[in-house]
């Protein structure tokens, strides 16, 4: 019986190289089909496999009505209501990239420690004091009553998508903007960073050079 027992195992000892033999040829045939396929595409097809589903959101968007178009009915909170308001009655007039320009002054103050932490904050700092508005329509005297549908839905559009992490870079870096037809003391002891539409962009904190 237990010459038996042995034959046995000694049999199945010997089966098992064969078996590894054939797993690793099944492998090598697999690479093989793998690679000859991978030669037979094409590279437009290879570079679709390999391009990542978020390449367009990490873009940011194209300034253009097309984005536009894509994008959702855009609502949200008071933090939302601000932004989309400041943008409406600061800049609806602008082209979509002047519009996203507004934006990002208003959250790089947000995030400025001479600011206010929020958009609201940032938005209405000065309100109710002479001359100590940082954005003339709250100071204006007149009702901020939104009449132009269309426009408030694009400038909504430009906030929710600034507010959930659409790249700046437009204005690099810039706290503070003014339009062309008025000349602030302050803008000469800034550095200009970018002249989008009507208004002209500085980042605080340089000299602008004498040129």
């Amino acid at each position: 019986m237990f010459r038996a027992i042995a034959i046995a195992i000694a049999a199945f000892s010997a089966a098992l190289p064969a078996r590894a033999d054939i797993q690793h040829d099944s492998i090598r045939h697999l690479v093989k089909l793998e690679q000859s396929a991978l030669r037979s595409a094409n590279s437009s097809h290879l570079r679709s496999m390999i391009t990542p589903v978020s390449a367009s959101a990490v873009k940011g968007p194209s300034y253009d009505k097309s984005w536009l178009a894509t994008q959702p009915q855009a609502t949200g909170g008071a933090q939302f209501q601000c932004l989309a308001e400041a943008l409406y009655f600061e800049a609806r007039g602008e082209s979509l990239q002047g519009q996203f320009a507004v934006a990002e002054v208003i959250m790089n103050r947000v995030d400025s420690p001479r600011f206010p932490g929020s958009i609201c904050g940032v938005v209405n700092q000065g309100t109710g004091r002479l001359h100590a508005c940082q954005f003339s329509y709250t100071c204006d005297g007149r009702p901020e009553h939104v009449s132009e549908k269309a426009a408030w839905d694009r400038v909504a559009k430009v906030a929710k998508a600034v507010m959930t992490g659409a790249p700046r870079v437009l204005t690099k870096g810039a706290t503070f903007y003014h339009t062309r037809a008025v000349r602030p003391s302050w803008a000469r002891k800034f550095t200009k960073t970018a002249s989008i539409g009507a208004h002209y962009f500085y980042r605080a904190g340089y000299r602008v050079s004498s040129n």
